[in-house]
């Protein structure tokens, strides 16, 4: 079954980020690539990403044919995706274990969500 593994983040996380050493941010970097590299051995890992700064968005509406964009910054959002992993493997419980070993749980930043498997809708 496949995961979405969500990293959030928040305006905490940048006062967090700016009071590590070049060293621990190093470390941190790392450990998103260790973590990537392991689960690409085991055949779990699907992609992983992260994003860039929201304020280089832009949200899409479609609407009677027209399309209507707005870029960033959004200053109402305290939140916002910075990247993600998704992963096929046997259990929810497997998604957590890997969830948690992602560097920004240390935070709380990440959450885990089931793949909405539409394999058997029929449309």
């Amino acid at each position: 079954m496949k995961y979405l593994i969500l990293i959030h983040s928040n305006p905490h996380f940048q006062e967090r980020w700016d009071a590590l050493t070049d060293a621990e941010r190093e470390n941190f970097g790392r450990g998103h690539l260790a973590l990537s590299a392991e689960l690409a051995d085991t055949g779990e890992l699907v992609v992983s990403e992260g994003l860039v700064d929201p304020a280089q968005a832009t949200w899409v509406r479609s609407r009677g044919g027209e399309t209507m964009t707005s870029d960033g910054p959004f200053a109402e959002v305290k939140e916002h995706l910075a990247g993600f992993y998704l992963v096929d493997c046997e259990t929810a419980e497997r998604a957590v274990e890997i969830g948690a070993r992602i560097p920004d749980a240390v935070w709380g930043l990440v959450e885990v969500r089931a793949v909405l498997d539409m394999s058997g809708w029929d449309m």
